[in-house]
C-alpha cells in the first residue's frame, strides 16, 4: 500500500516509510508474524512470541509531556514524571528518521465500548505480533466502510528496536514511554513489552473520562442474569480475574472499565491474562485461550513440540496471554451493564489479620479505594523475606494521571447517587502470618462472593471493628465462625491485637502523602489508631 493510499499517515511526519499494512486480520497477521520470524505456532494454534530483555513494564521510563494543557491537571509524582515539550520533539524526529524505509503494520480501533465516551485510536507498529495484540485488546469496527475515512483521536507509535539515549534524550533508560496528550500520541521504543501499549491507551482514559464526569477504573466487571452489575477491584494475586469469571455471571471486561450515569462499560476489547501456573481445573475458561488460534502468548516457554509449559517460569514469571474477549465463552458481547449493584475490593493480606469480608461504609470505601492494599509474601519478589505491606492508589497508581482525590470523590459521588454497597474481601491468609496461617479455602471466598452478589449477607448481623471500624458479619452461610473471625484463629490474641494494630497504622503512614487535597470526610474512613 503507498503512502497517499493510507489518509492521516503523513500527519505524524512519517516519509519515505516502506510498505503500510493497514487494519489485516489476525489470520494475516499471522502469516506476516511467521514470515517475519517474530513468533512461532505452538500447539493448539496460538503463537508464542518473546520479548527479549524486558518482560514487564518499565515504571521508571514512563513519561508525560509538560505542557498548558497538562501543568496543572497532572498528579506529578514517581508514576508521572514531567519531560519537556522540547525533549519529546527532538526524539520524536529522530524516531520518524528511524522509521524511513522500514514496513509498518497499522490497526484502527476504539477504546471505550460506550460510543458517547469513546476515543478512535489508531497503532503504528514495526512488528506484527504486536499489531496482532492491538486488534486484540481494543474494539473492532465491524463495518469496514467506517475505516475509510478513520481519524484518530489518539496514536499509538511503538518502535521497540529503536533506542533513546538518556543523556541525550532526557530519559532515564533506552527504553520509553511517552505520553504526550497536546499532540495526543503515545511513542514507546527500546521495550517489546506489549503491555505497555495497553497501559499507555488507559493512562489516556484515567485523564480523559473524569473531565466528563465518568469514573476511571482498574477493576473487573460482570452481570447476572437480573443484571445486577458487581465491580472487583484488587492488584496482582489478589484473585480479580478468577473471582470475576463466573459461569452464573456474563463478563463485562476483564481489566479497565468506565462508569457514566447510565452504567458501566469496558474500555477494551480484549483481555491480557497472567497464565503463570494456569490450570485448567481453576480456570478452565483462560486456560481454554491458551490453546486457541488469535492467542498471544507472550514469554511462555515451548518445548520442541510445540507444547507450551505454563508452570515454566524460567523466562518470567509475568507471562501472559493476549485474546479477544469474544474467546470467552460467558461474556456480555456489548461490553456494558447497568449500574453497579456492588463494589468488592479485594486484598491479599499475608499478615493473617483482615476478615475475609467487611462491609464499609462510603468514606471508608473511598479511603481503600484510595489506598490499594495487598501485600507481598516472602519469596515473591527479590528481597522480600517477611510479608510486605503494599499500596497502589486507585488500585492502580501507575496508571491514574489526576490526584487520587480526585477518583476516589466520582466514585463516591457514584456510590452514594446508586445506592452501592460495598465490601472488603481479603483472600490471603488466617491464623497467623506467612509462614503460620494458611490460605482462605477458595470455596469460602467464592460462597462469600456468592452471598454479597445474591443479597444473602445482607440477612447478617454485622459488628464494627475497633481498629478499622467496618462492619463484620457475625455469622455467614456454613463459613465457621473462626474463618468469619480472624482472631479466633489465632492461638494468642494479643498478638493478633498488635498485628492489627500494626497493618493500620502502615495505612496510615502510606495515606499521609494523599492526605493534601483530600476531604476530611475520606481520611476518617481509615482505621482508628
Amino acid at each position: 500500500m503507498s503512502n497517499n493510499e493510507l489518509k492521516g499517515l503523513e500527519v505524524y511526519g512519517l516519509k519515505n516509510l516502506g510498505e503500510i499494512k493497514k487494519n489485516l486480520t489476525a489470520p494475516e497477521l499471522y502469516e506476516e508474524i511467521l514470515n517475519n520470524n517474530e513468533g512461532q505456532l505452538a500447539k493448539g494454534g496460538s503463537m508464542v512470541c518473546l520479548t527479549g530483555a524486558v518482560t514487564g513494564r518499565s515504571p521508571n521510563d514512563k513519561f508525560i509531556v509538560e505542557e498548558d494543557s497538562t501543568k496543572n491537571d497532572v498528579n506529578w509524582s514517581k508514576g508521572n514524571v514531567p519531560i519537556s515539550q522540547e525533549k519529546f520533539d527532538a526524539l520524536y524526529n529522530k524516531l520518524c528518521a528511524y522509521l524511513q524505509q522500514k514496513d509498518v503494520y497499522v490497526q484502527e480501533c476504539y477504546a471505550g465500548a460506550d460510543e458517547a465516551s469513546r476515543i478512535k485510536v489508531r497503532a503504528i507498529n514495526t512488528y506484527a505480533w504486536q499489531n496482532l495484540f492491538i486488534r486484540n485488546m481494543f474494539i473492532q469496527e465491524p463495518d469496514a466502510a467506517k475505516l475509510e475515512n478513520f481519524t484518530a483521536d489518539f496514536t499509538i507509535l511503538c518502535c521497540p528496536d529503536f533506542k533513546g539515549d538518556p543523556e541525550i534524550d532526557g530519559i532515564n533508560s533506552e527504553n520509553f514511554v511517552i505520553l504526550n496528550f497536546a499532540k495526543k500520541i503515545v511513542i514507546i521504543g527500546g521495550t517489546c513489552y506489549a503491555g505497555e501499549m495497553k497501559k499507555s491507551i488507559f493512562t489516556v482514559m484515567n485523564y480523559l473520562l473524569p473531565k466528563q464526569d465518568i469514573m476511571s477504573m482498574h477493576c473487573s466487571a460482570n452481570i447476572g442474569k437480573e443484571g445486577d452489575v458487581a465491580l472487583f477491584f484488587g492488584l496482582s494475586g489478589t484473585g480479580k480475574t478468577t473471582l470475576s469469571t463466573d459461569q452464573d455471571r456474563a463478563l463485562i471486561g476483564d481489566d479497565e472499565h468506565g462508569w457514566d450515569d447510565k452504567g458501566v462499560f469496558n474500555i477494551e476489547g480484549g483481555c491480557y491474562a497472567k497464565v503463570i501456573n494456569l490450570s485448567k481445573e481453576m480456570e478452565p475458561d483462560i486456560f481454554k485461550t491458551t490453546q486457541m488460534h488469535g492467542t498471544i502468548l507472550e514469554n511462555v516457554v515451548m518445548d520442541a513440540e510445540r507444547n507450551c509449559d505454563l508452570d515454566d517460569d524460567s523466562i518470567t514469571e509475568n507471562t501472559r496471554a493476549s485474546y479477544p474477549l469474544e474467546s470467552i465463552e460467558n461474556i456480555e458481547p456489548s461490553g456494558k451493564g447497568g449500574l453497579p449493584k456492588n463494589i468488592i475490593f479485594l486484598t491479599y493480606d499475608a499478615f493473617g489479620v483482615l476478615p475475609p469480608v467487611s462491609k464499609l461504609t462510603v468514606p471508608q470505601a473511598m479511603y481503600h479505594f484510595i489506598s490499594g492494599y495487598t501485600a507481598k509474601v516472602a519469596g515473591t519478589e527479590k528481597g522480600v523475606t517477611e510479608p510486605k505491606a503494599v499500596f497502589s492508589s486507585c488500585f492502580g497508581e501507575p496508571f491514574m494521571v489526576w490526584h487520587p482525590s480526585v477518583y476516589a470523590k466520582l466514585l463516591g459521588d457514584k456510590i452514594v447517587k446508586n445506592n452501592v454497597t460495598c465490601y472488603l474481601v481479603n483472600t490471603g491468609l488466617t491464623g497467623g502470618p506467612h509462614g503460620v496461617g494458611s490460605r482462605f479455602k477458595i470455596s469460602h471466598t467464592r460462597e462469600i462472593i456468592t452471598s454479597i452478589l445474591n443479597g444473602d449477607i445482607d440477612k447478617s448481623e454485622f459488628v464494627e471493628d475497633e481498629i478499622f471500624g467496618f462492619g463484620i458479619p457475625k455469622t455467614l452461610g456454613n463459613i465457621p465462625s473462626d474463618v468469619i473471625h480472624p482472631e479466633e484463629s489465632w492461638g494468642d490474641a494479643a498478638a493478633y491485637k498488635a498485628q492489627l494494630t500494626q497493618l493500620a497504622q502502615d495505612f496510615k503512614a502510606n495515606f499521609k502523602k494523599y492526605e493534601e487535597g483530600t476531604d476530611a470526610e475520606i481520611i476518617a474512613g481509615g482505621p482508628r489508631v
